[in-house]
């Protein structure tokens, strides 16, 4: 969904190219995009941070809310250091600058359809070197995640709510919840938000370092 014809005609005939991809629709502004999406239901979607001069982040909240499993990817002119982390916290599934190589943009939306997480090298060292200062302050207390906890952090960074872990795990949704607060209790975290950019760059460091 982006505001300009240009881009949105390049994307589509670049995505046209790929035998993985197939384009189901297009919008320049939040209300259009969100009939695209009620009449396709694609599995994936290219979000730019403005359309038609409107901030789009209320429209990403929108996105999560009524479409929970959509995978989102943030194409957008503006620096990734300011935004990235911001929008993974709300729910997109990856960020990538218009100014990349076309190629970076077709790695990035497979990652993101594929169900991983995306973001480049330099917000992901940003985001590791949070993350492991917080684990070793949690690991030299003695207060490390148990495997239910962790496999309840990774459905957290994918996107899943209380009730879907739920479903996934094969638990009650108060287990759920238990488990969520003892994880913000271990890392000290003070609310949801924490957990959920917590959980996001957990997740983001497994990916990239292929451990927990």
């Amino acid at each position: 969904m982006d505001d300009h014809p240009v881009v949105r005609d390049g994307l589509a005939y670049l995505l046209a190219e790929q035998p993985d991809f197939a384009v189901v629709g297009q919008a320049e502004d939040p209300e259009t995009a969100l009939e695209v999406i009620e009449r396709t239901g694609p599995r994936v979607l290219v979000l730019d941070l403005k359309l038609q001069g409107q901030d789009a982040i209320p429209l990403l909240v929108t996105l999560r809310e009524r479409w929970p499993q959509l995978r989102i990817l943030i194409l957008s002119m503006h620096d990734e250091g300011l935004y990235a982390e911001r929008m993974l916290a709300l729910g997109a599934r990856g960020y990538v600058m218009k100014q990349e190589d076309p190629a970076e943009f077709l790695r990035a939306l497979r990652r993101v359809a594929g169900g991983e997480i995306h973001v480049s090298a330099s917000v992901a060292a940003r985001a590791s070197s949070r993350l492991r200062g917080r684990t070793q302050l949690a690991g030299s207390t003695g207060l490390g995640l148990t495997a239910r906890e962790r496999d309840v952090l990774g459905l957290l960074a994918r996107g899943l709510g209380t009730r879907e872990i739920s479903v996934e795990l094969g638990i009650s949704a108060k287990t759920v919840d238990s488990h969520r607060r003892n994880i913000r209790g271990k890392l000290g975290l003070t609310n949801a938000r924490e957990l959920l950019r917590y959980a996001v760059r957990w997740a983001a460091d497994i990916e990239r370092n292929g451990s927990s």
